[in-house]
């Protein structure tokens, strides 16, 4: 019979591995760096510091999970890196300023805003080649596609309105007004709703995307702080339609809003200029980037609590979660 202690021992090592198998890392582009900082979920501490693009802002993760797609703005390309070695493997011709993208569902196609020139660029992953560009409205900014693949989607900072690209075609094909200054959409879980943040309007608008005509605003009160001051930037949706997370940008918050009522329940301070937002793969965890304040904030989604502020590089952008 094995001796107790031998169990015990046996018991701590494997719950040690389940522990390691479920941390996951946490990307964060600091915009003036031009690093990346690496975070282990499990002990909120940085633990890798890389070298890439100039101005890296957008990230995202390649369908397996193996690679990071990298915004370099100020290069005019996108960077891809293994994320095993941490190494940039090669780039992508991405057009002029490449701000924000999103990755289509089946991972083949990438979809890029090019703010300065006011087109949405389209990339093939595989073959690394541009296999198309659409035309939208002045500083296009925000980019999703839709779950079901149908819809690329473009917010343009200026024009003040959604640009709806049809993916088979690749043809623009409606536009939908909303507030000023539109910076960031998502589609809800089911595709039936997108959420677009204007951060000089101060609103979130809903829109329903059978019919692409807004169904609600919403609209955001912090006791003490000014109204001009809450500029709504990064959105992040609960799978099950619960939650709505909004970094609140110079307001210093993040608000949560009740997703199905579309009513904020709660604000939560974090650090100074709030940007963008990613969830945990079991979302349990909502990780923010603080500009200004060169600090990430992990909150605990169930409890609606900040966790901890982590120092990053000089102003941390946008974030990316390994198995979300």
């Amino acid at each position: 019979m094995p001796h107790p202690l031998s169990r015990l021992a046996a018991l701590l090592l494997a719950s040690f591995a389940a522990s390691q198998a479920m941390a996951a890392n946490v990307y964060v582009s600091n915009e003036k760096d031009h690093t990346l900082s690496v975070i282990d979920s499990s002990t909120l501490q940085v633990v890798k510091t890389l070298k890439v693009g100039k101005r890296p802002r957008g990230i995202t993760l390649s369908k397996d999970g193996k690679s990071l797609f990298i915004c370099a703005s100020d290069d005019n390309t996108v960077q891809v890196m293994d994320l095993a070695s941490g190494k940039i493997t090669h780039n992508l011709p991405s057009g002029e300023d490449p701000e924000q993208f999103a990755l289509a569902p089946d991972g083949k196609s990438l979809y890029i805003a090019n703010e300065n020139s006011n087109v949405v660029t389209i990339i093939d992953v595989a073959s690394r080649r541009v296999t198309g560009q659409v035309d939208v409205g002045v500083e296009p900014e925000g980019m999703a596609v839709s779950p079901d693949g149908r819809w690329a989607v473009n917010t343009s900072e200026t024009t003040n309105m959604v640009h709806w690209i049809d993916t088979a075609t690749r043809k623009l094909v409606d536009s939908t007004l909303v507030d000023q200054r539109p910076r960031y959409a998502r589609f809800s879980a089911d595709g039936k709703l997108l959420w677009v943040s204007a951060e000089v309007g101060g609103t979130v608008s809903v829109i329903d995307v059978a019919s692409r005509k807004r169904i609600k605003t919403i609209s955001f009160a912090i006791t003490g702080i000014p109204k001009d001051r809450i500029q709504p930037v990064g959105i992040r949706l609960t799978r099950d339609g619960r939650y709505a997370f909004v970094p609140l940008g110079p307001a210093n918050h993040v608000a949560v809003i009740d997703a199905k009522t579309f009513q904020p329940v709660k604000y939560l301070l974090v650090g100074r200029r709030v940007w963008h937002a990613e969830l945990s793969a079991d979302e349990k965890q909502l990780w923010v980037t603080n500009g200004i304040s060169n600090d990430v904030s992990v909150i605990d989604t169930a409890a609606l609590k900040v966790l901890k502020s982590i120092p990053v590089g000089r102003y941390p952008w946008g974030v990316a979660v390994s198995g979300s």
